[in-house]
Parts: C-alpha cells; structure tokens; sequence
C-alpha cells in the first residue's frame, strides 16, 4: 500500500502494516511496543504453524511416540493423545518439524523428507500470507479493530517471485497493508552468524539455493551424500550465504512495495506514537528520494 504522504497515512482511519526482514533483526520485539488492545496481531508463524501445518508436525511427533512400545501401546488404544502447545511467543514445534539436513543416527533428515518439508513450509507460508485480507476483515467485523498489524515469517522475501507474472503474496500486501522492511546492518548480520555457530536452528531455503549450497559443501568438506552431512556443521556453513542470497531479495521486495526502516530507528521506538511516527518517516523518506531521483532525471 502506497501513500501519497505521511499525514495520508496517519489521517487513515483504519491503518494495516506488514513488518518483514530477517529473523532476528526485531521484528517481533517491535510488534510488542504497539498495543493489542489497538491494533489487532497477526503472526503469520503463528498461522503457519497452526493451521497450515498443525497436522504434519502432530503427525511427525506421532511417528516419533511409535517407536516407543510403551507410547505406542497408548496410542493406538486411544488411551492418550499428542498436541502441540505452540504460542506466539514459542514456535519451537515449526523448528522441530523442519527439522535440519544430514545424518540420521544425530537425528538429521534425508534429502527426499527434508525437501518434502520445505515444501510443506512454502505452502504454508503463502497460504498463511494470503489469509491477511481475511483476519483484516475479521478482526474489524467480529472484534471491532481498527488497526492491523502482521509480523511476518523470516522467509517471505524466500516465497515471493518478481521473476514472473504478479506475485500473489506481493499484490495482496501492495494492496492491503503497508510494508515496513527493517533494514539490517552488518554488524547486526555478524551477530546473527556468530548466535548461529552456537546455537543453528532450522530454516527453509529456496530448493535451487539449497541444491546449489548443497554440492558446495559436499566438494568442500569431501562427501559423497546429504546422508554423511553432520547436521549442525551444515546449518552454521549456509547461514552466511543464506542472509547473503535473502538481502537483495528483501530489498527488492521493499523497492517494489514497501519503505524500508533501519535497526537503528526501529530500537528507538517505545510504544504506539513512535511507531506510526517510524512509517510516516518511512513514506517520507520515500517520497522524497522519488521526488529527488524526478528532478535529476528531468534536468538530465
């Protein structure tokens, strides 16, 4: 959604805002400063993984229960039944599910099941996007919210195409919500690898940058197959390539659609009134580049 100016935006009544960028450059932490009793929260992780993947990663903890007699017993007896508690604030069972690439005997995944799970996530990634005009409607109609705000996944720049016709995910948030890109610095990236040495977590990757990566790391570290790859040494050598290869996409997808803020400003942000000020700064700082790159073009 484009505004013609800042005080457009800030007169609206009804105001929707998509916060996107790279996990762990704070897109949740800032979500939090603007209040839920104002502005209605969407977390498309949230979606994702109850709804759109509830049943398979129900059904992976099932599989895993069977292999214990005792819990299998109790399974098929229906004497017990598994659920997940996933909250907002605890996404653990998506983690779990994807799960990482590598040896099975440290719990790694094949080739073939580690793809059919990104694949999983992709769908339910876009799908989840593309409820947002739905829980926007929702959230006015049966809750009587004015404003809407959705905390994106860390992978969406991973699920949006400009390499074709209109992308599906990128015209309903052109058309629904305002984008703010949250710029991150190197600095910020460096901190983000290192939390990565010590802790690798599993992510979704694009299936042309992983299959690129992985023959990579197979020369590399002189490996026949995915199935010799020690799971964790894997997940700490694509995370730098990974947040190399998601930037430009970010960019892209804030160049077409949205207005990008910075670490810097977002930090700066207390609550309601600092945050629809970092927008309206964000359109203008916007507009004004636009206005400035016109002129240069019109005096030649």
């Amino acid at each position: 959604m484009r505004f013609e100016s800042a005080s457009e935006f800030l007169k609206s009544a009804a105001k929707a805002v998509t916060i996107c960028g790279m996990s762990g450059v704070g897109k949740t932490t800032l979500a939090a400063k603007v209040p839920s009793d104002a502005w209605f929260h969407f977390s498309a992780d949230y979606r994702i993984g109850t709804r759109y993947l509830a049943e398979p990663i129900l059904d992976n903890v099932k599989r895993e229960a069977m292999k214990v007699p005792f819990l299998a017993d109790l399974l098929r007896s229906d004497s017990i039944y598994i659920n997940h508690n996933m909250t907002v604030d605890n996404l653990g069972p998506i983690s779990t599910f994807l799960g990482k690439l590598g040896r099975k005997d440290v719990d790694g995944l094949s080739l073939e099941e580690f793809k059919r799970r990104q694949a999983l996530h992709r769908r339910a990634e876009i799908a989840a996007m593309l409820d947002v005009p739905y829980f926007i409607e929702r959230s006015r109609q049966i809750y009587g919210y004015e404003n809407f705000l959705c905390d994106t996944s860390g992978s969406i720049c991973e699920v949006v195409d400009f390499s074709g016709p209109v992308d599906p995910v990128a015209a309903m948030l052109a058309e629904h919500t305002l984008l703010l890109y949250i710029e991150a610095t190197d600095s910020l990236m460096d901190q983000l690898i290192q939390r990565t040495e010590s802790d690798p977590k599993p992510l979704y990757f694009q299936e042309p940058f992983l299959d690129e990566h992985l023959a990579i790391y197979l020369t590399e570290r002189g490996l026949e197959t995915a199935g010799e790859i020690e799971p964790d040494d894997f997940a700490r050598w694509i995370f730098p390539r990974l947040v190399a290869h998601r930037r430009p996409l970010y960019e892209r997808l804030a160049g077409a659609i949205g207005y990008t803020v910075t670490v810097a400003e977002v930090e700066k942000v207390r609550d309601e009134t600092d945050f629809l000020e970092l927008a309206a700064n964000a359109i203008e700082s916007r507009n004004e580049s636009l206005r400035r790159l016109g002129d240069k073009l019109a005096n030649g």
